[in-house]
Parts: structure tokens; sequence; C-alpha cells
């Protein structure tokens, strides 16, 4: 029986296992002819244990650190601009976005937007959106609830007063922009002057996150709440976490771009990121982990000539081949199976 030492380190158990069959044949070897010692057909040894393990298998994409997908603005009704924020501004509940002719756009929080005025005797959803954020702000004395009151018009009018607006209890969609939460300022796309109508400005988030378009052929890997890791421009490395995953597929650019889904990366430790906005990361992610498994280096791999791969037990003076199956590769080291091979079991490695 001839076996041929393997000194192979991949990624995968498909390229080891290529490696594997590559050697066999590239050395020409063939079953039968005896049991050579491992002294005398092939490399000097050393020896190492088989160790009990966790074994975890990588990927890198490429990514981008920013502060998410900007959400555009647009002005509703007429009039003319005559105050706008400075671009990377974290505006607030209650805190103005723009202005038209002298009057205050608030921002307040929800993620439907108003669509109608709304007035005493009015029911909906969208009036208990309205009273949150008014009971949010400190005007006290209404009941959080999709009705309108009288006591929902004067809060209104308190509001009103206190953003210079005209007091008529009655509130204008128009005066707010909705959010799911504070916003940064991302883009201004009007100057002062401009007609207040189309796309004032857009914002995004106040917390930077790492945006991957990820080839669908690995959206396996992406699991949401799975850790991943975030490489920086200087090479220092961050901890972060899978967020959303998106759904859908956009096709490539071009026809040989592949087909990618939207993956959001999310960093806790945001002081770590220092001024980096729209800055090129890589982001490893976890494609699948084995625990407490028996492992070897990938060097200590055996081809045998007839078929399967082995290891080489070593026994003081003297060493015999042991046949292994074989399942996760990772970080140069793979998990084994075999008759006899417990922890602690000294195999051969070349020197």
């Amino acid at each position: 029986m001839t076996r041929l030492r393997v000194a192979a380190v991949a990624g995968s158990t498909l390229l080891v296992a290529a490696a594997v069959v590559a050697a066999s044949v590239g050395f020409g070897g063939v079953g039968g002819g005896g049991n050579p010692s491992p002294q005398s057909s092939g490399p000097a040894l050393a020896t190492t244990p088989v160790t009990r393990s966790t074994l975890t298998q990588t990927q890198q994409v490429n990514g981008t650190l920013g502060y998410g997908t900007p959400v555009r603005v647009k002005a509703h009704g007429s009039g003319t601009v005559t105050w706008l924020p400075a671009l990377g501004v974290v505006v607030n509940r209650g805190q103005q976005l723009y202005q038209v002719d002298n009057r205050p756009v608030s921002l307040f929080y929800g993620d439907r937007p108003f669509y109608r005025s709304l007035q005493t005797g009015d029911t909906g959803a969208d009036v208990k959106v309205l009273e949150q954020n008014l009971t949010a702000l400190g005007y006290t004395g209404i009941t959080v609830d999709t009705t309108y009151t009288s006591a929902t018009a004067t809060a209104v009018r308190r509001w009103q007063k206190d953003r210079s607006l005209t007091q008529t209890g009655v509130f204008d969609p128009a005066a707010v922009v909705l959010a799911p939460t504070a916003v940064r300022v991302a883009t201004v796309d009007l100057q002062l002057g401009d007609p207040a109508d189309g796309q004032v400005l857009s914002y995004s988030g106040t917390t930077r996150v790492v945006q991957v378009a990820l080839d669908v052929a690995l959206q396996s890997i992406a699991k949401q709440g799975s850790s991943a890791t975030v490489t920086l421009p200087d090479g220092s490395n961050l901890a972060g976490t899978v967020g959303n995953v998106g759904s859908v597929a956009v096709a490539g650019r071009l026809e040989t771009d592949p087909a990618t889904i939207d993956v959001t990366v999310t960093v806790a430790d945001q002081s770590k990121l220092g001024t980096l906005d729209q800055a090129p990361v890589t982001v490893t992610l976890v494609a699948a982990t084995v625990e407490n498994v028996l492992t070897v280096p990938v060097a200590a791999l055996v081809a045998l000539a007839e078929g399967g791969t082995a290891v080489q037990v070593m026994n003081g003076s003297t060493s015999h081949y042991v046949t292994v199956q074989l399942g996760m590769f990772a970080n140069g080291r793979v998990q084994v199976t075999g008759d006899g091979i417990v922890e602690g079991t000294l195999v051969g490695v070349p020197s």
C-alpha cells in the first residue's frame, strides 16, 4: 500500500479533498507493494497530538461603513425654503428639520407618514401617533388613544404657539416629517430661496453600520444575530453582529456580475470608528462552526493510493496508519474521526 503525505491547507472540504487526490495522481501512487516505513518513504516527521477544539469556517466579503441608506424628504405644499440644516447634524424629536416661509418643519417619530389634516372628532392610528409625539414633547393633559379630542386640540395649539405657527388646533401634516427615531442629515438638496417642492434633503440613521452587497450564492452564511468581524482601513478589527438580511435579490450592474442581497452589520463600539464615513471595510462572516471535535493539522493528512485519507499514528519508534473520515476544515486544521483516534493521540507531521 502506497501512502503519500499531503501538506496542504485550504478553506473547505472540497479544496482539501482535491489536494489529496492531486497528490495521489501527481506522485503516481499505486496500491500494493508491502508496507514501507514512513521514515524511508517521506520527509522527516515531527509529532503533534490530536486536540479537541472548536472549528469555525469564515468568509471575507467587502462592505462600506457609513450611516446607512439615506431616506429622501420631499416638501409638501408651497412656499420658499428659508432655513436648512448643516450636513451631518443630528435632529431629534421636536426639533426643526428645515423651514418654509420662516415656519419650522419639525421631526416627529413614527413609522407611517401623516396623510391628512387632523381635527377634533377624527379617529385613527395617525391620531395616536400625533398624541404620542405631543406627550413625549411634554404637552400633557391628553389621553394617548385613537381619538382627536378637544384636549388634543388644546395640546396642538400649545405646540403651534411654541413653534410660531398659526394656533388653529388643527394639525397640518406638512408641519412635520416622520422618522422612526433621531436622524442625521445626509444631503441637502435645495438652497435657501428655492421653491419648497421636490426633495429638500435626505437623512440617515445616527449610528454607523456596515452595508454589504452579498453574493446570493453566499446567502446561507448571513444569519441575523450571528457574529462578524469588521476590519477597518487601518487594519484594526472590531466585533460586529449581522443585523438585517435582505430577502430580495438585486441584479448585478453587468450581466457578468452576480445578483446580491443587502446585509447590514452593526458595530457596538462606535467610539473605535473615529470619523470614518463611506469607508471601504472587510467583513468576516462566520460560515459554519463545529464544537468539541477532534482535530489535526491539515499537514498530518496522508492520501492513500487506493483511495481514502489517513493519519500516521506514532507509537514511540513505530507507527501505523489509521484511515480517518474528514469533517470541517478551518484555520489549517481538520476535524477527524477514526478507530482509536482520541484526544492526545500523537500523529506525524512533516518537520
